[in-house]
């Protein structure tokens, strides 16, 4: 049986992508070494790292005004790392709360400056994205989480500001274009749209680096990475190759233009089922739905049928269902590498149930 796997992360991989990225473990390139045994400094992976950089430079349409880094610790590293190298202790950032993402971002950054919460969705449970509030000009920078995968709410368009954004694309990073000029940096961990768990990916604007006074520890400053190419440290070999094989197969398919063609799509299809079914309602307001994790409970009277459909997901080899411990119900993942025909199998699992059951 084929599992179609909607898991919001570590999330789906193209399975060319997969098939490559075994045969690295193997022999990487026929050199008769696994990826997994070259040095970070030799060659081949120096190589694999410029093609990534690369890419990502061609497929966000960055110029020469920014930088790209490779780090560790995932982007919770990097609610701290964010505001620890851009923020001194008398500048203001603002910050806008859309989910549990960017609570602790905002948490962890009121170590560092003076921090205001823009605004927030939390008195409606992050059911929708804030809008129409004010943004003083005095700000550092306005941090927004692009996309939030608990709650299902996804920034579709940008606030209007000449403040530039921080912002954590975790998880829609690659999967439709961004306007990168609003931006002074990007994050995101690698586990989503761009290969596994391992790597962090930093972008940064040239002119933001070096801007505080205090001290910061040296595998903590965004500029030591910059200027040794993300090679201070021994970086994540292995999860870096997976993401250039990742990003290139984003371009082969049109790049992000055509990823967003892409999950529109499939979104639409995922959507118009939880809407159309009496079974089950969405639980964001509409406008907001994220394109890559969509959100549904059982409809009003069929709650007790939540643990009946999970095991039928089960049965249909839809995996990765269940919704965030925190919120319950269900989570369908439907990040770029997932195709269109799952989405079907899952309505079809959905239209099923509600025949047999509404």
């Amino acid at each position: 049986m084929k599992v179609h796997n909607f898991s919001p992360g570590p999330a789906i991989l193209p399975q060319s992508v997969i098939a490559q990225a075994a045969q690295g473990v193997l022999d990487f390139n026929g050199i008769g070494l696994s990826i997994l045994e070259i040095s970070h400094r030799s060659p081949e992976f120096i190589a694999v790292l410029e093609e990534t950089v690369g890419l990502v430079r061609e497929l966000g349409r960055l110029d020469d005004r920014y930088e790209v880094l490779f780090l560790q610790g995932g982007a919770s590293t990097q609610f701290f790392m964010t505001a620890m190298n851009l923020l001194n202790e008398d500048e203001a950032a603002g910050y806008v709360d859309t989910g549990s993402w960017s609570s602790k971002a905002i948490k962890e950054a009121k170590a560092f400056g003076q921090i205001e919460v823009l605004a927030s969705s939390k008195d409606k449970n992050y059911t929708y994205i804030p809008k129409e509030y004010e943004i003083p000009d005095h700000l550092k920078y306005v941090h927004l989480t692009s996309n939030n995968t608990i709650f299902g709410t996804q920034f579709h368009e940008w606030p209007e500001t000449n403040v530039p954004f921080v912002c954590d694309m975790s998880s829609d990073i690659f999967s439709r274009p961004f306007p990168i000029d609003r931006f002074g940096l990007i994050y995101a961990g690698a586990q989503k749209n761009m290969g596994p768990a391992g790597f962090t990916l930093v972008i940064i604007r040239k002119d933001l680096l070096g801007t505080v006074k205090r001290y910061i520890p040296t595998m903590l400053q965004y500029q030591i990475h910059a200027d040794n190419e993300s090679c201070y440290n021994t970086p994540p070999v292995y999860a870096i190759y997976i993401g250039m094989l990742t990003l290139r197969w984003v371009k082969e398919q049109g790049g992000l233009d055509a990823m967003a063609i892409h999950n529109e799509a499939k979104a639409k299809v995922l959507y118009d089922e939880i809407d159309a079914n009496p079974l089950f309602r969405g639980t964001t307001v509409a406008a907001d739905r994220s394109l890559m994790n969509a959100t549904f409970v059982m409809g009003e009277g069929y709650e007790s049928l939540e643990k009946d459909f999970l095991k039928v997901c089960d049965e249909a080899g839809c995996s990765g269902v269940k919704g965030h411990r925190s919120v319950g119900g269900f989570r369908a993942s439907i990040y770029n590498a997932l195709p269109l025909e799952s989405i079907q199998v899952l309505v079809d699992v959905m239209r099923e149930f509600a025949a047999k059951k509404g």
